[in-house]
């Protein structure tokens, strides 16, 4: 059997020889491994992280930083994302990551993402 080539598109999934998973960020529209995003879903009208990626319902993913966040929101991104009408809320995703924030600042910031 012949070794296929190297695409750009294997090239981006495949690191260490294995392949891995990639999501793009609703906020920047950069497409990045899973692994460096985080995970957020919907209950009751509020956009909730779901840092182990375990909630039921759609997914959407973005950068864990508050310029991604506020891209997203300022482009409307979230209802399309998730496919639903009207204003979402985002103040428990603002409160962890601000929370995120300051673990990182004091250096306790264990992979969480």
């Amino acid at each position: 059997m012949r070794p296929v080539p190297p695409t750009r598109r294997r090239a981006k999934l495949r690191s260490c020889d294995r392949a891995v998973p990639s999501r793009m960020c609703v906020g920047c529209r950069v497409s990045t491994a899973k692994s460096g995003l985080l995970r957020l879903v919907v209950v009751e009208d509020a956009i909730v992280p779901d840092p182990r990626g375990r909630l039921p319902g759609r997914g959407a993913y973005v950068h864990p930083d508050p310029g991604c966040l506020e891209l997203a929101e300022r482009r409307r991104a979230f209802p399309r994302a998730f496919r639903l009408k009207g204003p979402l809320d985002t103040e428990a995703l603002r409160a962890w990551l601000a929370e995120r924030a300051a673990r990182q600042q004091d250096g306790r910031l264990v992979s969480d993402v």
